[in-house]
């Protein structure tokens, strides 16, 4: 399975939120950090606040911050923000009929199996745990800490 290149930036959003937490972060630092367009970068906030994984601010010293702490969001649900409702094989053809194996067929229940199982190891990691050493990502995103640190060190 190939995740989409917006799931990529839902994890990158994510995880410079929660190497900065519990400071606010901005649009325009993630755009400038990954290289995104802000719109982009702005879009993908708007998603992951809708879905309560980060708390929006407005005003001076706007940003964003994480929505729960790291340890409770999971893998699984990131991913299928944007990944859950697509299909690995679809039985019809280029033509858009339905493929004549169709009746007989077993593979889209095999595939479909194998997604279940994908989000179950998903399901099984949280935030927290793409961020270990949190150090060692700070120092390769060039994000130094001048306070005291969180409950991710």
């Amino acid at each position: 399975m190939k995740l989409s290149a917006y799931s990529d930036d839902l994890f990158r959003v994510l995880m410079h939120a929660a190497l900065r937490s519990p400071e606010r972060v901005t649009v325009a630092e993630v755009a400038g950090t990954f290289g995104l367009p802000c719109h982009h970068v702005a879009k993908v906030v708007r998603d992951l606040s809708h879905n309560g994984l980060i708390a929006t601010h407005r005003g001076d010293g706007g940003g964003f911050t994480l929505g729960r702490p790291a340890e409770r969001i999971r893998l699984g649900d990131i991913v299928r923000l944007r990944e859950e409702g697509e299909e690995l094989l679809t039985c019809t053809n280029r033509e858009e009929r339905q493929c004549r194996l169709f009746p007989a067929c077993r593979l889209k229940v095999v595939l479909a199996e194998a997604v279940a199982a994908f989000f179950a190891v998903l399901d099984h990691y949280s935030l927290a745990d793409l961020l270990k050493p949190p150090s060692r990502l700070r120092s390769v995103l060039g994000l130094c800490r001048n306070r005291p640190q969180n409950t991710l060190d």
